[in-house]
């Protein structure tokens, strides 16, 4: 994270503590539980036992919070001892934070368990045996909190509260629930009304809306929660897009691979993966054995089985496995929205098995499709290096982590990616790189992952024979260019508003009839024959309305191409295309034959165009 990042970071929950000092004095009788700086802003989780907070109340909120900025007052850190801060926690009726100094005098760290990220940055020492905490003061408040803050209520930036939801206490459901209410904060007034609109355009654009309306996708309560299915024109955009990502490797030297849905429990407790994820697995059972199987949550360890299928030299190396599948997790129902998060995930998942002085080029190859991929969706793309630090919990020699950690970062360098480095921010197995991209309206993805192992190839034992005759072990490479396809879409969608270019758009050219008769019929049929041996996307309107409804229907639809058929274009044959408006500065082409147009919307496709040529 940058300085400023940081800085900003610091401001929002400096303001956390602001909004919970003005719902104190509005409410004395309030109970508190943590209150983290997010993305974009902060928010508290609050019990007001039957009183209810709604977006009525966040006026009077906000102009308390505005009279605490005003008076400057200083924020102050305090320490006290363990035992201290639970009487304090008693004595002032807040009865979750006595929870919480309960549980750190009890089990130092180790409270983690029960606690998230968020709620031990909001409190924890990070000492294996708590003796002592901090609080911070400004006013008549004082909470227990690690800090850091700014110096004074002053300082805490421009603010907005934004919504109040209900929030299980330490996210478990047989705890009380709470009220958590957010808010936005950035330095200045002019970047929280930038944040605003945004949000407003983003709401425009959701993908759930548009899938809707566009006819992509639907979930269905008798097929179950997080189960996507996708409509014709929904499925041409995602095989669209893993087609390409397929591409993009096979060009590199990838080949396709194919595992079943379904494996023994066995293959994931020798990968590591069911102590790890067992909780979030399918569990399946069969009728005619004993086996315990679970749905695949993930394809790395199928893999390796596949690697470890015939026996491996030097030169064998390095050995490049494609796989586009679905996977199973068991997501809590409470995360699942939309594509976002779902329990059946498409992901278009590739391992490189090499040697160790082979993975600067092979980053570099994977660097390279990423670039083009995210370059051909029109996305900015920048990189954040994940690192281990100086602690025991990585698997695998330092040396190794540091000669990998050095090729990971001139890989990225020779591409001339903009990129920041995390310490301690790696998978306990290896290093990795993750692609932010952004999208049209500013917001950041993370998207493709890059990600070295060096954790499956020894728990599998898997082997190549080097050149002086002693066995290796190979280095395994993850990556996905998309990540899920389902997650990619509800980025994609959203970052396009519904207006695919050509090469995705599920319907490329709409035909409108200006009547029902026969030969103007004919001449529509003739032309999407014609379409469809190019390999477009092309549908005839042929129904009963008038043009100008039919027009409007397809630019309700986002096709790209809309043709109207008559007696002018039966004799001349000669077409006057409207174009998308984001696709081109005209309207309407100038008149151009039948033949040439539909071969020059087929080369847009082919080359995966993202404006129209004619």
């Amino acid at each position: 994270m940058s300085e400023s990042d940081n800085q900003l970071q610091v401001m929002r929950h400096s303001s956390a503590h602001v909004m919970a000092s003005a719902v104190q004095r509005l409410w004395p009788e309030a109970k508190f539980g943590v209150g983290p700086a997010v993305e974009n802003g902060f928010y508290y989780d609050i019990d007001l036992g039957e009183t209810k907070i709604s977006e009525e109340d966040f006026a009077k909120i906000e102009a308390e919070m505005q009279k605490i900025i005003g008076e400057n007052q200083p924020i102050n850190r305090v320490e006290m001892g363990i035992d201290e801060a639970i009487e304090w926690a008693k004595s002032n009726n807040q009865p979750y934070k006595e929870e919480l100094l309960n549980d750190l005098k009890r089990a130092g760290t180790t409270v983690a368990k029960d606690l998230n990220k968020d709620e031990m940055g909001t409190i924890a020492s990070g000492d294996s045996q708590v003796d002592t905490v901090t609080f911070y003061d400004n006013g008549d408040f004082r909470d227990l909190c690690r800090g850091p803050h700014v110096e004074n209520t002053g300082k805490v930036g421009a603010f907005k509260l934004m919504r109040v939801a209900g929030a299980y206490w330490r996210g478990k459901e047989t705890n009380p629930q709470m009220q958590r209410l957010y808010g936005v904060a950035f330095e200045n007034e002019k970047e929280v009304r930038q944040h605003l609109a945004m949000l407003e355009e983003a709401k425009k654009r959701d993908h759930r809306r548009l899938g809707q309306e566009l006819d992509l996708f639907l979930f269905s309560e008798l097929v179950g929660s997080g189960l996507p299915m996708f409509t014709p024109r929904g499925t041409v955009i995602r095989e669209e897009l893993a087609k390409y990502a397929n591409e993009l490797r096979q060009n590199k030297g990838f080949e396709k691979v194919w595992t079943p849905h379904i494996t023994k429990k066995d293959l994931y407790e020798k990968s590591g993966h069911w102590d790890k994820f067992g909780d979030e697995l399918f569990l399946v059972k069969s009728q005619e054995t004993s086996d315990e199987l679970v749905l695949k949550p993930m394809n790395c360890p199928h893999h390796t089985r596949i690697y470890a299928f015939q026996p491996k030299s030097y030169r064998d190396l390095p050995v490049r496995y494609l796989e586009t599948t679905t996977d199973y997790r068991d997501e809590k129902t409470g995360e699942l929205g939309g594509l976002n998060r779902v329990r059946a995930l498409t992901q278009d998942d590739s391992h490189v098995f090499c040697r160790e002085d082979q993975i600067e080029t092979e980053i570099k190859q994977l660097i390279e499709a990423a670039k083009e991929l995210y370059a051909t969706v029109g996305m900015e793309l920048k990189v954040r290096l994940s690192y281990r630090d100086d602690s025991d919990a990585y698997l695998g020699s330092k040396e190794l982590w540091q000669t990998a950690q050095e090729q990971l970062k001139n890989a990225v360098i020779d591409n001339n990616m903009d990129f920041y480095e995390e310490q301690g921010e790696a998978a306990f197995y290896g290093p990795k790189i993750d692609f932010m991209a952004t999208d049209a309206i500013g917001r950041e993805h993370q998207v493709a992952t890059v990600q070295l192992d060096f954790v499956q190839p020894e728990r599998f034992e898997l082997e190549y024979t080097a050149e002086d005759g002693t066995n290796h072990r190979p280095v395994m490479i993850h990556c996905a260019l998309l990540g899920s396809i389902e997650r990619f879409m509800s980025v994609y969608i959203e970052h396009n508003a519904g207006k695919f270019p050509v090469w995705t758009a599920p319907e490329q050219i709409r035909l409108i009839t200006v009547n029902q008769e026969a030969e103007t019929l004919d001449f529509a049929v003739k032309i999407v024959a014609d379409a469809k041996k190019l390999g477009l996307r092309i549908y005839a309107d042929n129904t009963n309305e008038s043009v100008g409804k039919k027009i409007r229907t397809a630019e309700l639809m986002k096709v790209p191409y809309t043709v109207v058929l008559g007696e002018k274009e039966m004799q001349s044959s000669q077409l006057m295309p409207r174009i998308r408006k984001d696709l081109t500065t005209q309207e309407e082409a100038p008149a151009i034959s039948i033949e040439e147009f539909l071969s020059t919307v087929a080369k847009e496709a082919s080359q995966r165009s993202s404006k129209s040529t004619l």
